[in-house]
């Protein structure tokens, strides 16, 4: 802003309310969009309209594959390093700041025209393991600090005390293990970051130490309930593409079981070697569902863009996606007639599990014939937006404006849906 630039493209992994003071610099011009992930204020500002041109959003695996395809060109990437050497080798796992896996920026150092490693803690050469390679790097920058490492814990990826939340995690390992999904060959499942996801992971520990049951894998985000079953034996490795707390930072640089992956392997999904069909159970949240199974985790049923899609789209290509949410959430029901935005179409979810009931998409027959019999309360998803709407009433839909602020783009690089500019209600 100080040199005067302007109509910059902002093109992150991630933003997050941290990164409020950007909204300032998109509302005076020098960023005139962004493509990547918006949380919180960023894309407040974008459903008003504020960013002069329509901001895309993208998966982890959409972002590689449109670095990797040309559609997303990066002129200069600044690349934050907990450990690195002059040479520009570089990874997360050691010095004050670390963080764990940097496997989100790795097709940044390949793709951008230049390349600067931030890091303040500067060793000598050679920096290994590296996640990233110094022959990529065209500058490092030390500094005395690039972040608060004690912030990776924040309020989502602590375990749910709800009981409503607890409740809607034990029916979803409940329903991974009466499903007969659990006992199957080659067993593996992925859990994000959101208090119900750990709360899964925990109950799902429990139920395979009961059964005797050991996964081929378990696949990160890291915390510390997925490092406690590697270390018991439960799982025989965990591929990591972040660590979302401490633990994971900690087990990850000390564990070789402990195995940092990036998406090109994990998530592209025009890579030769993506492994997210591999995983048997994907458990993933939503700010709202719909009666055909269509997935929204970008905006609210108010209209705000809050969310970025994060790994969803990749992790919801597993073999059996679970969608854990409460019935309603803030007085407002999740399950709707028409998601406002669809981020994931129906055909890839193939289970919604709520504290009411859990809806199994029609197109599993094999699971509707597995849980039969089942004391699991098993209803249609018309029947749980049923009880929504008895609890709740029909809430008021948002009112847009013509003009599209962003645009949704699935992990094939289409277009699967668009964002309107917000009217505020007064």
């Amino acid at each position: 802003a100080e040199r005067g630039l302007k109509n910059l493209v902002l093109a992150p992994s991630a933003l997050f309310p941290v990164h409020e003071k950007l909204a300032q610099h998109i509302g005076n011009g020098v960023i005139s969009h962004v493509e990547g992930s918006m949380n919180g204020p960023v894309g407040r500002a974008c459903s008003l309209g504020q960013m002069c041109k329509t901001a895309v959003l993208r998966s982890h695996g959409g972002r590689y594959r449109a670095l990797q395809d040309g559609d997303l060109h990066v002129d200069v990437a600044f690349i934050a390093a907990p450990c690195a050497d002059p040479h520009g080798n570089a990874n997360g796992l050691f010095g004050k700041s670390a963080c764990g896996p940097l496997g989100f920026a790795l097709a940044d150092s390949l793709y951008a025209d230049k390349v600067v490693i931030i890091t303040d803690n500067l060793v000598d050469f050679p920096c290994y393991p590296w996640s990233i390679e110094g022959g990529n790097v065209d500058y490092v920058v030390q500094v005395d600090a690039i972040g608060d490492a004690g912030q990776i814990v924040s309020g989502t990826t602590q375990i749910t005390r709800s009981p409503t939340r607890l409740l809607i995690a034990e029916y979803a390992a409940q329903f991974v293990a009466e499903s007969g999904i659990m006992s199957q060959p080659h067993f593996s499942f992925q859990a994000g970051a959101g208090g119900v996801s750990l709360a899964f992971v925990k109950y799902m520990a429990e139920l395979m130490a009961q059964k005797g049951v050991v996964a081929d894998f378990v696949r990160g985000g890291s915390t510390k309930f997925m490092v406690e079953m590697l270390e018991s034996g439960l799982t025989r490795f965990i591929l990591d593409g972040q660590s979302f707390d401490l633990d994971g930072v900690r087990s990850l640089r000390e564990n070789p079981r402990h195995i940092e992956t990036n998406p090109f392997v994990s998530y592209n999904y025009h890579s030769k070697g993506c492994f997210a069909q591999m995983v048997k159970v994907a458990v993933l949240g939503a700010t709202e569902v719909d009666v055909h199974f269509n997935v929204n985790v970008n905006t609210h049923s108010d209209g705000w863009l809050l969310h970025g899609i994060g790994g969803f789209t990749d992790a919801a290509d597993a073999q059996v996606t679970l969608i854990t949410a409460p019935l309603v959430r803030n007085r407002v029901p999740i399950i709707v007639d028409d998601v406002t935005t669809v981020t994931a179409p129906g055909e890839m979810i193939d289970v919604v599990v709520t504290e009411r009931g859990i809806a199994i998409n029609p197109r599993r027959s094999d699971l509707m014939d597995a849980l039969k019999g089942s004391d699991l309360p098993i209803k249609s998803i018309e029947e749980l937006r049923h009880i929504a709407v008895a609890m709740t009433g029909v809430p008021e839909k948002p009112e847009f404006s013509d003009r599209i602020v962003a645009l949704i783009e699935f992990r094939d690089g289409t277009i699967i849906d668009v964002v309107r500019q917000l009217v505020p209600r007064e």
